[in-house]
């Protein structure tokens, strides 16, 4: 499943549990797509797309998410009462297609060329 275009609004820190130190993030999005209705949700990455989520965004950047819905059941073992747990688990986080932000505006393409045609800009 896929969100597209929507707004970063806050992002955790990475938490670490058990032995193996799995690493968690949660991190809220906004869909204004519906602009009378937006949509505030709650995602988590595992592992290195926590890592890769605190690299590469920020928060009020526009991103496209791909994400699985996970749930799970959990029984209380003093009331047996079964209670369902639902997940949305981002698994690629990426700049939003056709977004334009300051940091992308680089060199003008005339200024690249001038001077010697020998002189590679790297």
């Amino acid at each position: 499943m896929e969100l597209k275009n929507v707004e970063i609004k806050s992002i955790g820190e990475i938490q670490e549990f058990g032995a193996n130190n799995f690493k968690v993030v949660k991190f809220v999005v906004i869909d204004d797509s519906s602009p009378d209705y937006p949509q505030v949700l709650e995602l988590q990455a595992t592992q290195d797309n926590a890592e890769n989520l605190l690299k590469y965004n920020k928060v009020a950047q526009r991103v496209d998410v791909s994400f699985n819905l996970r749930g799970r059941e959990w029984t209380n073992k003093e009331t047996q009462k079964v209670s369902v747990f639902n997940t949305i688990e981002a698994w690629r986080v990426s700049k939003a297609e056709g977004v334009v932000t300051p940091n992308d505006v680089g060199v003008p393409a005339a200024e690249l060329n001038s001077g010697n045609p020998d002189d590679l800009p790297f």
